[in-house]
């Protein structure tokens, strides 16, 4: 899958990173408590969230998550954008509630991450 199948899998807007829509990503998580993403092994490609601080894209980066989707129709400050902008971190926003964004990719085929704790 795509970022750009995501974006059109919940119409979302892109906020940065159009260029960049064609990276290929395996697997997602969905989390609003940024210690349950660094849970996980760093293969998430893509964060589905709902907290638009400074400290999702810093938790992003150290994940190597390609791309940040924020549900519920939130847009980050510019100082969010700017800093995904500065790593390459892909940015996009839909107004669908995030239940609803992880069930449509994960019906699309995309997979959840390992816990850390999993063999």
């Amino acid at each position: 899958m795509t970022v750009r199948d995501i974006k059109n899998l919940l119409s979302c807007e892109t906020l940065w990173g159009e260029e960049l829509l064609d990276r290929k990503v395996h697997t997602a998580c969905g989390a609003d408590m940024m210690s349950d993403v660094l849970a996980f092994v760093k293969d998430q490609s893509v964060l589905i969230t709902g907290l638009v601080n400074l400290q999702t894209v810093r938790t992003a980066m150290m994940m190597d998550i390609v791309c940040i989707v924020f549900v519920r129709g939130k847009v980050p400050a510019k100082e969010v954008i700017d800093l995904a902008a500065d790593n390459d971190i892909i940015i996009l926003s839909t107004s669908q509630l995030m239940f609803e964004s992880c069930g449509k990719l994960y019906g699309a085929g995309l997979s959840g991450g390992k816990h850390k704790n999993e063999s």
